[in-house]
Parts: structure tokens; C-alpha cells; sequence
């Protein structure tokens, strides 16, 4: 059926970096569009990042570009979210997603995505 766990979120300040990886299990890892979402309290999930299938096409919201990066590892069934600069309104329980559609553009809306881990916070203090 397939599986996604989640990694590397936690506390750290403002300005500082963190590094979330996903593995996925059980699925055809190299066929899915993949991607990550956040979820603050009281806030609607929102789309964060997604990577194609072939790794050639990524998407970024705005308020996260120029500071995260989402790369993958096709090798290790891996996904991960590299993020610098973290501000407070990036806490946020961030979820690991996939789509196995293999769309011309990875999508951002979450209905999209069949796969969900069970996701990991991570919280920006001032």
C-alpha cells in the first residue's frame, strides 16, 4: 500500500536551518511526484514543496522560496526538505506527501496526493 515517515523536524530558533527526509516504503518510488505540506495550529494545511518524478521540476509556495529547497534520492526512496533561514510562521506540523499521477507539474493542492506520512513539527521560536 505504501508507507511515508517522516524525519528531522524539532526546535530551534529563528535563522536557524533544519533538515526533514521522508522514506518511502512499498511503493514505486521513482514513479511519484512527491511533495511536503505544513499545517500550523488553528490554519489550514498548506502546500510547502513538490519535486516531479524525474527530479527535473520543483515548486516552491512564495513564502518559502529562497529558503527551503526540496531535493530527492530515487537510490534510498528518499525525499527531503532542507530548511534555512526558518522564521516563527514556519512552525508547522509538516507532512510528507505522494502522487503517483506523474503530472507535466507537480501538483500544489492537497487532494492530489493519495500518500500522506504522519507528519513532523517543527517550531521556530523568536
Amino acid at each position: 500500500q505504501g508507507q511515508l515517515v517522516e524525519s528531522g523536524g524539532g526546535s530551534v530558533q529563528a535563522g536557524d536551518s533544519l533538515r526533514l527526509s521522508c522514506l518511502a516504503s512499498g511503493l514505486f518510488f521513482s514513479r511519484y511526484d512527491m511533495g511536503w505540506f505544513r499545517q500550523a495550529p488553528g490554519m489550514e494545511r498548506e502546500f510547502v514543496a513538490a519535486i516531479s518524478w524525474t527530479g527535473i521540476t520543483t515548486d516552491y509556495t512564495d513564502s518559502v522560496k529562497g529558503r527551503f529547497t526540496i531535493s530527492r534520492d530515487n537510490a534510498k526512496n528518499t525525499v527531503a526538505l532542507q530548511m534555512n533561514s526558518l522564521k516563527p510562521e514556519d512552525t508547522a506540523v509538516y507532512y510528507c506527501v505522494a502522487d503517483s499521477r506523474q503530472r507535466a507539474r507537480p501538483a500544489r493542492n492537497s487532494n492530489d496526493y493519495s500518500k500522506w506520512g504522519q507528519g513532523t513539527q517543527v517550531t521556530v521560536s523568536s
